[in-house]
Order: structure tokens, then sequence, then C-alpha cells
């Protein structure tokens, strides 16, 4: 095995890997569309099989950009899921407390009076 068989032989893992990549994106977003009925997504799946390359390149162009919001909503929905667990696990005081905490932050000058504001709403907003 010379070097060039080495570099062709790493192209087309390369690209064998990128196929899969793209194959399983497919798949999920196929699972995570809520638009799209149960038959339809069962075409996708069956043309994915028999007409692999052709179909994935189709569904890209077709629904590529709807897949790319799908992908976005998912992503802050998490987000969104992950900051409310940490706030929920994190604050173990009142907001009594953690208005007195800012207050006391305030008086120091560590923090504006907008930031002790902001600061209040959110843990009054929290109780």
């Amino acid at each position: 095995m010379n070097f060039w068989d080495f570099v062709v032989y790493s192209f087309w893992i390369f690209a064998w890997i990128a196929y899969l990549m793209v194959l399983f994106s497919i798949i999920g977003d196929l699972f995570r569309d809520r638009e799209l009925n149960g038959w339809l997504k069962a075409v996708w799946i069956i043309f994915l099989i028999f007409l692999p390359f052709l179909t994935a390149l189709v569904y890209l162009i077709a629904r590529g950009r709807s897949m790319s919001k799908r992908q976005l909503e998912a992503v802050s929905q998490a987000q969104s899921d992950t900051d409310a667990y940490i706030r929920t696990v994190a604050s173990t005081s009142s907001p009594a407390d953690e208005i007195a905490k800012a207050k006391t932050l305030l008086d120091a000058g560590a923090i504006t009076p907008a930031e002790f504001e902001k600061i209040k709403a959110g843990a009054l907003a929290s109780s």
C-alpha cells in the first residue's frame, strides 16, 4: 500500500462517515417533525433505504431550511429546560434573601441600581 492508496482510502472513509452523519440527521429530523404524518415519514425512510444518495440530496434541498429550524427549536427548548432546572436546583434561598443580598451588593457599589432592579424583579417573578 503506497501513499496515494492511503489517501484514496482515507477519502472514502471520510465520505462514508459524512454520509452516515447526513443519513442519521435526516432520520432524526423525520421523527422530530410533528407536521409530517406517519405515512410520509415511512415513504421517506423507504426511499432512504432503496435510493439513499438521491433521497438524501432531495431531502436536504426540499426540507433543509425547515430541518435547521426544527434543530434550532430543539436546541433552544433543551437550553431553556436546562436553565429552568438549574434555577430550581440552585435557588435555595427565598426571594427576600435574594433581594437582601442584592441590596447589600447595591450598597457596597458592586452592582448598579438597574442591576438591582433586575435581580429584584427576577426574585419576585420566581416566587
